[in-house]
């Protein structure tokens, strides 16, 4: 049955006082409002009722011919025996969940998820870099609808201002937010996948500051000789003596010493400390000479290495600096070199590497390979600590080897 209206009689369908309908056939029709806006509609019997469905946008933004071929479709829907208008409900369901699954929320989700695990420092490193980098652009979109080309540029940006390693974590947390996302049912995408393929290389890291050992004997000596704070000197002998971080060094507290047995222990989740490892560092006589003659002078406040116009506090982060200044060391040595270079020193004494690299803190002790564990390492390297702070004792003297 052809239709009964023609493009000309429907452009110049005027409006009246009240709506009024024309018909195109087959159940389709136009309504024409008092405002002269023009609907499409059409009438359809499914299960032994009467129902009326929209049909494309008003006219003129969907033509006659065009809503002629819609209502098509849409009867083919009921003689299949399909509601048009249950499918629709359906559908607009479904596309209603996937515009409310956003990045944002995944992201969100994600983060309170993970922050259940991580310490607070990289529960905080992590919000700052959500906050800063992906949701002022990501937030409100929908994750099905982020495409590899958008992430791809919005990390080449954070590689554009030199933030190198910001970069390769945003790469690492894209992929965790997407996986998480997918394990949770909010999305089949995975548009993080190939970032990796995209990362540039950035500018070599530069190492802190360290002497070669042949330069030790005498900043030892210049050391022995600074006359200024013996607080700020003692906490860089400790650091000289027992290569631990400077920022766990420098906030050393009383309770994590145990004198008696020379045992220093940092306990898991400790601020300062990286991915808040527990750690346990056996201590040389001298060091623990040192901290007993301390005691009295900072044993009442919580950190051994007490700040200088507050006692409450931990020694400042630039007091060991202006003490390497003052001894003529500036940007030649500083308190996260001495790692470096005890690392060099102790290797080249030919010290178990397993033992070293305990020394150090480096990997979660919680993983150490074969049988060992972090107690089993204390007495070997109880023996290296101590053999090391002899040889820095004997550099004092000039007998140093």
């Amino acid at each position: 049955m052809a239709s009964k209206l023609t493009d000309l009689q429907i452009k110049n369908a005027a409006p009246k006082t009240t709506k009024y309908t024309l018909s195109a056939g087959h159940g389709l029709t136009l309504i024409v409002m008092p405002d002269g806006a023009k609907y499409w509609r059409l009438r359809y019997r499914f299960a032994g009722k009467d129902h009326m469905i929209s049909v494309g946008r008003p006219y003129p933004f969907t033509t006659l011919k065009q809503a002629l071929a819609e209502a098509a479709e849409l009867r083919a829907l009921v003689a299949a025996g399909t509601n048009p208008a249950d499918q629709r409900r359906v559908e607009k369901l479904a596309e209603q969940q996937r515009v409310a699954n956003t990045f944002g929320e995944a992201a969100e989700a994600w983060h309170a998820f993970r922050s259940k695990a991580w310490n607070a420092k990289t529960s905080q490193q992590a919000r700052i870099y959500l906050d800063k980098d992906l949701l002022p652009k990501l937030r409100s979109r929908p994750l099905d609808s982020i495409t590899p080309p958008e992430l791809g540029a919005l990390v080449a940006d954070i590689e554009a201002r030199g933030a190198f390693d910001v970069a390769k974590k945003i790469r690492q947390w894209l992929k965790a937010i997407y996986a998480y996302a997918r394990a949770n049912g909010w999305t089949s995408a995975d548009p993080a996948k190939d970032l990796a393929a995209l990362a540039n290389k950035g500018p070599e890291a530069k190492r802190f500051a360290h002497l070669e050992l042949d330069e030790l004997p005498g900043f030892i000596r210049a050391l022995e000789a600074y006359d200024g704070s013996p607080l700020v000197k003692a906490c860089a002998k400790l650091a000289l003596w027992t290569a631990n971080r400077p920022g766990i060094t420098r906030t050393l507290r009383w309770s994590e010493l145990d004198l008696d047995a020379g045992i220093w222990t940092v306990k898991k989740g400790r601020e300062g400390m990286k991915r808040g490892y527990f750690h346990v560092t056996p201590l040389p006589t001298q060091a623990i000479a040192m901290l007993k003659e301390l005691k009295p002078i900072t044993g009442n406040f919580e950190h051994v290495f007490i700040g200088r116009n507050d006692p409450r506090v931990p020694l400042s982060d630039g007091a060991v600096a202006g003490m390497f200044k003052r001894i003529d060391y500036h940007k030649r040595q500083t308190m996260h070199g001495f790692r470096h270079l005890i690392s060099t020193a102790l290797n080249e004494k030919g010290y178990e590497a397993d033992w070293v690299e305990r020394q150090l803190a480096h990997g979660d002790p919680n993983k150490i390979r074969g049988i060992y564990n972090e107690a089993a390492y204390v007495e070997p390297r109880r023996k290296m600590t101590q053999d090391w702070a002899d040889y820095l004792e004997n550099l004092i003297q000039g007998s140093g080897r």
